[in-house]
């Protein structure tokens, strides 16, 4: 079997062309839930640095940034970026910043980093180059968030199971679980540095 790449810089293009939502992200009750129960579960009220991988138009980013002192979103994407800033504009704490994930990642340390709905679109191999470069980029106790959709999706490399259960394979003797939940249709992972 050959493995699936990553999705490109211009399937997204395509796709923000398409549709300014095309997640339904500020209209789905879906995605409302999933978003409460995904601040919900990080373990601290307020994180200093903070970095989201894949902020597609912000509405996430939007709660993020109550629990961020400092707020870095990126996206592939820049029609997602200029309509999370629009939404954002009120927010101080909230920057935006054009990158390819897992190629382009910022050189800070983070305190949290957030990946909802993102890994799946990448290779396993480029998956596993972008675990490593995650882990260093994270401070002492720093949480990493994983949250990801679970049926499989004709278009994407990997599936949510996939890319969950290749980070804790990795990471489990550098990093510690410390929140776990298996929706019907997604799982979230919080993760600890030792």
């Amino acid at each position: 079997m050959i493995e699936k790449q990553s999705l490109d810089s211009e399937y997204f293009k395509d796709v923000y062309d398409a549709n300014e939502d095309p997640w339904n992200f500020e209209t789905s009750e879906y995605e409302a839930a999933k978003y409460s129960a995904t601040i919900a579960a990080l373990p601290k009220q307020q994180y200093e640095n903070v970095l989201e991988i894949g902020c597609s138009i912000g509405v996430l980013t939007q709660l993020l940034a109550q629990k961020s002192t400092h707020l870095l979103a990126t996206d592939v994407s820049q029609k997602a970026l200029d309509i999370a800033a629009k939404r954002c504009e009120k927010l101080k704490n909230v920057s935006f910043r054009k990158m390819s994930f897992p190629k382009e990642l910022p050189e800070d340390q983070y305190d949290l980093i957030m990946i909802s709905e993102v890994a799946y679109y990448l290779s396993s191999a480029d998956w596993e180059f972008a675990i490593s470069s995650l882990y260093d980029r994270l401070s002492l106790n720093g949480n990493i968030v994983l949250v990801h959709w679970l049926p499989e999706v004709h278009d994407y490399p990997q599936t949510g199971d996939e890319v969950h259960d290749t980070f804790e394979r990795l990471m489990q003797d550098k990093m510690k679980n410390v929140f776990k939940n298996r929706a019907e249709t997604y799982r979230i992972d919080v993760w600890a540095k030792l």
